[in-house]
């Protein structure tokens, strides 16, 4: 009898995955094909030097002499980086993209900032707020079931300390290339300087590039693995993270409108 219903509970088991597979793939037209490894991105081959090229996936140019693994200059990188953008400019005469560089206000040499994103401070443990209590007003009583009373001003002025410390680390990564790990001393600000035309607000959407939908995460991951010729990193390196909290801050009082190219 225990046989016969173990029996009957695979097949139940069996006929529910293959519903949820009928559904997904009739309804959601999720495939086989779509799990599989996307195709790799395919640079133009040279014997010269390196191939270094845009996040468009296919403006590039080829650095003669520059040997695979040898950083440029960041005088070298910069001059390679705009005759890529001016090449693009010429191709695209009516898109407007954005190159005069304002002062990032990193100094130079790039100062090693350790974030320390959820870390505890002095006043204790960090938690998810609301919005701030009035100034001069009385701590409110705590009480079981009510989220915000036990939050005070210092509360939101160390939370918002930590955020602006962070977005700031993000801020020297994107215009560092040995912070994002590049190999051939090319920095995200080089083409998009104080993280203009990075459009988060836009994400998530289809990315060519990447032949799916992409987060800005994902974007961030493949510009870091191909323009700037680094390694990809782990969705809670604190550089990704940093790196996509200071591009959504650059951006701050832009209307989501996510899919639009």
């Amino acid at each position: 009898m225990k046989t016969r219903a173990r029996i009957v509970a695979i097949m139940i088991a069996g006929c529910a995955a293959g519903a949820v597979a009928l559904y997904l793939d009739g309804h959601c037209r999720v495939s086989v094909a779509s799990a599989q490894a996307l195709p790799a991105h395919q640079l133009p081959s040279s014997n010269d030097g390196v191939v270094v090229e845009l996040c468009d996936g296919k403006t590039s140019t080829v650095v003669k002499g520059l040997k695979p693994g040898d950083a440029m200059s960041h005088a070298q990188a910069l001059a390679v980086t705009s005759g890529l953008m001016a090449e693009w400019q010429r191709k695209h005469p009516d898109q407007h993209w954005e190159m005069a560089q304002a002062d990032s206000g990193v100094p130079s040499g790039v100062p090693t900032l350790a974030p320390a994103p959820g870390a505890a401070n002095s006043a204790g443990s960090m938690a998810l707020g609301g919005p701030a209590a009035p100034a001069g007003s009385q701590p409110a009583t705590s009480q079981q079931g009510d989220t915000y009373a036990s939050f005070h001003e210092r509360d939101y002025k160390i939370w918002q300390a930590e955020t602006d410390a962070f977005v700031e680390y993000g801020n020297q990564v994107f215009h560092s290339a040995k912070l994002l790990g590049g190999t051939i001393g090319v920095s995200c600000d080089m083409c998009h300087p104080n993280a203009a035309n990075t459009h988060p607000e836009t994400y998530p959407k289809y990315q060519e590039q990447l032949q799916r939908v992409a987060l800005l995460r994902d974007m961030i991951d493949w510009c870091i693995e191909n323009p700037v010729k680094g390694k990809t990193l782990y969705p809670n390196d604190p550089k990704l993270r940093a790196l996509e909290a200071y591009i959504l801050a650059q951006r701050k009082g832009v209307a989501l409108d996510y899919g639009k190219h």
